[in-house]
């Protein structure tokens, strides 16, 4: 099953735009969120190196990236 980690940080401003985005563009996958602050040990297994970052996950392996802030018709379209 398919499936999106947000990371994220409570800091980042980018990152609050981006949720604003994810929520507008109504995507058929289950996202779930993740704050670096507090996982930071997920945020380093995936590699992570700046926020936002989606990776969309199909069986629990990395099937795409997204890095950045993104308006919603991006959004729609990296998760077709």
């Amino acid at each position: 099953m398919k499936r999106i980690l947000r990371f994220t940080a409570s800091w980042c401003g980018p990152c609050k735009s981006l949720a604003m985005n994810l929520e507008s563009a109504g995507l058929d996958l289950p996202i779930e969120v993740v704050d670096i602050d507090v996982h930071d040990n997920l945020a380093r297994e995936y590699g992570i190196r700046s926020v936002p970052t989606l990776v969309m996950l199909d069986e629990n392996i990395e099937i795409k990236r997204l890095i950045g802030s993104k308006t919603v018709n991006e959004l729609q379209e990296w998760a077709q």
